[in-house]
């Protein structure tokens, strides 16, 4: 089966507490609100609607309970996990705020400047080569769900550009985006949707 006969599906998790703040979370390992359990639910018709019968030939999460309970409501309660589509890791940064982090860090993003004690962007595409490696040489359909930081790190190693490419792809909670090809060339199909 040829690389382009994949399609990628991603799955931001729903909405936790500190998503909703603006806080960074990576291996705190936080529960849906209510608000993102029930958005959470809503996938499921979604994607029914979406690739109606045909369904998934490969179904992988973050090991994070947010991932993991999103994957539950949207459908798919038996879902391979993997670190490999775990949150970037932000270190000392765990738990701060973008605002809270620049009152030290002038003008920080994650993208930009480094994470003390967690990942940098080079160590965030290794994991996430594997993820798209697997999704090629698989074929078919798959769906991942995953993290914000994460999944954009995701869709820009997909399509062949450099980790902090990410920046470029705003991404809310409970979305759904595909991944696919125009041609020989892969492409962004949709988005945040």
């Amino acid at each position: 089966m040829a690389a382009t006969d994949s399609e990628l599906w991603v799955v931001r998790h729903g909405e936790t507490e500190w998503s909703r703040d603006g806080r960074h979370t990576s291996t705190t390992d936080l529960d849906l609100t209510e608000e993102g359990a029930e958005i959470a639910r809503g996938l499921a018709g979604r994607l029914e609607d979406a690739v109606g019968t045909e369904g998934f030939d490969l179904v992988l999460s973050s090991p994070r309970l947010r991932a993991v309970r999103t994957a539950g409501l949207a459908g798919f309660a038996d879902v391979e996990t993997t670190e490999d589509l775990a949150e970037w890791d932000y270190g000392d940064y765990e738990g701060l705020t973008t605002p809270h982090i620049r009152e030290t860090v002038p003008d920080w993003t994650v993208w930009s400047h480094p994470c003390p004690g967690g990942e940098d962007a080079a160590g965030v595409a290794t994991r996430l080569d594997r993820v798209v490696e697997r999704v090629r040489e698989h074929g078919g359909r798959a769906i991942v769900f995953s993290h914000g930081h994460a999944s954009r790190v995701l869709a820009a190693r997909w399509l062949g550009l450099e980790a902090v490419d990410g920046r470029h792809f705003v991404l809310g909670t409970a979305t759904l985006s595909t991944l696919g090809w125009e041609r020989e060339s892969p492409a962004v199909a949709r988005w945040n949707a």
